[in-house]
């Protein structure tokens, strides 16, 4: 008797990591450090970016310094946000919006002058 429930709890703890193994998903694929490439009319910018699985994170860049990321939103492989930055002394928020396909991302930012080509690729 004692054997015999020894197996049936044995079993059902196995039963309870299978299910809470099944219950967990792979983080979006958008999530993580990223190197990406805005294509501005003055010329390529470089910037870091990071994307939290808990839809915050940051974008940073010597030309255009550091904000939160705000309004993130990820489903399927697509991708989208906002940035509030300091352009030499304009205030604006960069729209992104965009899609992952692996590690490289692309997409764009829109301003008010307009879409401004971005590409990325997963950081090491």
């Amino acid at each position: 008797m004692i054997k015999r429930t020894g197996s049936l709890v044995a079993g059902m703890l196995v039963a309870l990591l299978l299910s809470a193994c099944a219950g967990t998903s792979a983080p979006h694929p958008a999530v993580g450090n990223w190197v990406i490439t805005i294509d501005t009319p003055i010329g390529a910018m470089n910037a870091n970016l990071v994307i939290n699985e808990d839809l915050s994170g940051e974008m940073r860049s010597q030309d255009l310094g550091s904000s939160p990321l705000h309004s993130v939103q990820l489903a399927d492989e697509r991708v989208a946000f906002a940035a509030d930055i300091d352009a030499q002394g304009t205030a604006m928020t960069l729209a992104f919006s965009g899609t992952v396909e692996g590690d490289s991302m692309s997409g764009s930012f829109n301003t008010d002058f307009g879409a401004i080509p971005v590409t990325g690729r997963r950081a090491e």
